[in-house]
């Protein structure tokens, strides 16, 4: 597997190419709406019932696909206060222990999400006049999962001391 480098960096080029399309496609979509709503209520008197509560499905897509992209490149929020006092080696060895505890915690957020979504389905819950709800949350046990995915291959880039790439290091 000699040639898995740039078979590897393609598919990082792809998943940041769908991640962030989905993100600016997302984002657009919710602007349009809620701007497109707001002239319809104030020049129109009229406005659709159901662009309030897309807008919020928007925001909560937003945020899921936006902390798979902060993993991505190692700008979620973490507390740093012992970069500065340790060595590199040190660091690293931090980083790999609190990657893999984050994959852990966000593994097990998306079990519960994913078994919370079987709820939905099994109590045929809707969003959007009609919409099943499980359809609009699918998102959340999907992003966390991701997440995980990150933070994991992140721990096991800094174990081996491969620096991954568009991945922010921790001095920065």
């Amino acid at each position: 597997m000699r040639d898995a480098g740039p078979f590897l960096q393609r598919l990082d080029r792809i998943g940041r190419f769908v991640e962030n399309a989905t993100l600016v496609t997302l984002l657009v979509a919710m602007m349009v709406l809620a701007v497109g709503q707001i002239v319809l209520r104030q020049f129109f008197n009229t406005g659709f019932i159901w662009a309030d509560e897309l807008v919020k499905l928007i925001v909560l897509w937003l945020a899921m696909v936006g902390s798979i992209a902060a993993a991505r490149d190692n700008r979620h929020i973490r507390i740093d206060v012992l970069s500065h006092l340790l060595s590199d080696a040190a660091i690293r060895y931090i980083r790999v222990i609190v990657d893999l505890f984050a994959a852990i915690v966000c593994a097990v957020l998306a079990w519960h999400a994913w078994r919370y979504l079987q709820l939905e389905i099994e109590f045929q819950d809707t969003v959007l006049v009609d919409t099943p709800a499980w359809i609009a949350h699918i998102v959340v046990p999907s992003a966390f999962a991701l997440v995980a995915y990150r933070f994991v291959v992140g721990a096991a880039a800094g174990l081996f001391g491969v620096q991954l790439p568009g991945r922010r290091s921790d001095r920065q």
